[in-house]
């Protein structure tokens, strides 16, 4: 890559890069390729999944050459941030639960309004998907005195109550999370509405309490789970 600083290896200036196109609130897509031929790449796709399985993946996606980094604006609607300071004076807390990294959502959360500058650096304010799911346990059943299934909660409810309070991004975040957000939510006697738009949200929207699905963009399955 042209660009380097001196001694600056390939690796440290694509996140450098990255991270400089993050704190812009663009989205990242880095190119790659690798060369194979159609045989070995055909030999690969397992009988079950094709080209799915994540051991396919990982057999794939080595030995890569990176090309370049495109830094992509998706611009806020307008009144979003209207909305959000609306929902903020109803008493309404607004959590963004995103794919983007971390740096990419907090400086779209702060454009929103979503968070304030002071409260960027607080630890729990912004987290991954992961880092909240392992914070917080998991997900696990509650069983009854008979020993049948009464419902599922948070793994470590202490630590969720710790981190609940402040938490109002949740990046690089899965289906799994968005669910296991909404059910540590609602154990804590809270109302919770959801609004999504894709399959994966199918989930979290079904246990929420009011799931709002998008009209024009929103998949089928999402308005199917929706309310």
């Amino acid at each position: 890559f042209d660009g380097a600083e001196e001694g600056e290896t390939n690796k440290e200036l694509l996140e450098k890069t990255i991270k400089l196109f993050a704190s812009k609130a663009y989205r990242t897509i880095l190119t790659c390729y690798r060369d194979m031929s159609m045989a070995d790449f055909e030999a690969l796709a397992d009988a079950d999944t094709g080209y799915t399985s994540p051991e396919v993946h990982a057999a794939i996606e080595s030995e890569l050459t990176a090309i370049s980094i495109f830094g992509l604006e998706d611009p806020l609607k307008p009144g979003i941030f209207e909305a959000i300071k609306g929902c903020q004076t109803a008493g309404i807390r607004v959590i963004m639960c995103t794919g983007d990294n971390i740096d990419t959502a907090t400086a779209i959360s702060l454009n929103a309004g979503i968070v304030a500058k002071e409260d960027v650096r607080t630890k729990y304010t912004c987290m991954t998907g992961e880092d909240f799911r392992s914070e917080v346990g998991g997900l696990r059943t509650e069983y009854g005195a008979d020993g049948a299934a009464t419902g599922e909660a948070v793994g470590d409810r202490r630590a969720f109550r710790k981190i609940y309070p402040h938490l109002a991004v949740l990046a690089r975040c899965s289906p799994e999370d968005k669910y296991l957000l909404v059910t540590g939510i609602q154990g804590e006697d809270q109302v919770v509405a959801v609004t999504g738009d894709g399959t994966n949200d199918a989930p979290a929207l079904t246990k929420a309490d009011v799931g709002f699905a998008m009209g024009i963009a929103g998949t089928d399955v999402a308005k199917g789970a929706s309310d």
